[in-house]
């Protein structure tokens, strides 16, 4: 199952003046003037800010790429609240995974503070922990919950795998207008290998494919 990265963009402050500075340098490609007047404002406290500087860490921005210092500044943004730094510091620890003890765990925290701010991406990424059984006891039902959440949001992969668990997932009630649904779905919004999955379908299944 496939996951989604958030976006590489930087968040907006509501802060004036130096934040602005900060965000004009940064469109202007003067990186390391947009990391030093974010770091100033992030080191006072503003959530906006250290979500920037973790990114600008993230991608190598204005500094040498460093995934732990982007991972210190969005877990500073990340518990005051900030969604898009719970989102992208979940998706640092999953893709860390069996490389640090309890990444599967500490992704599983923040996905759920995500999603239950608003980050659709964050329920497709939950259902696929408990899908794998990675950083949770392995559970169908509840990952098929978190990928129909995300799918009814409009989100293309939930989609994906909505559609193919209702097709051929264990545990879940089959159901062949669904998973074509779904899958149509998917690939209108560009997930090309639903289309595979719809030959199969359709194959399997022709009555299905007929409308």
């Amino acid at each position: 199952m496939k996951k989604i990265l958030l976006g590489a963009a930087l968040a907006v402050s509501l802060f004036a003046g130096e934040f602005d500075n900060a965000m004009q340098a940064y469109r202007n490609g003067s990186y390391i003037e947009a990391l030093n007047g974010f770091y100033i404002l992030a080191k006072n406290g503003d959530a906006k800010a250290q979500y920037n500087v973790g990114l600008m860490y993230a991608m190598g921005k204005g500094a040498r790429q460093d995934i732990k210092k982007a991972m210190e500044w969005y877990e500073r943004a990340a518990k005051q609240g900030l969604a898009s730094a719970q989102y992208n510091l979940a998706e640092i620890y999953h893709s860390l995974g069996e490389q640090e003890e309890h990444s599967y765990e500490r992704a599983k925290y923040w996905y759920e503070k995500a999603a239950q701010h608003g980050i659709i991406q964050a329920h497709n990424n939950l259902g696929t922990l408990y899908l794998e059984g990675k950083g949770v006891a392995q559970d169908i039902q509840k990952a098929f919950e978190h990928f129909r959440k995300a799918a009814d949001m409009g989100d293309a992969n939930a989609q994906l795998n909505v559609g193919i668990l209702y097709a051929w997932g264990e545990g879940i009630p089959t159901d062949k207008l669904k998973a074509y649904e779904n899958l149509k779905k998917a690939l209108k919004l560009g997930k090309t290998e639903a289309g595979k999955y719809l030959d199969r379908l359709c194959a399997e299944s022709s009555w299905v494919c007929q409308n």
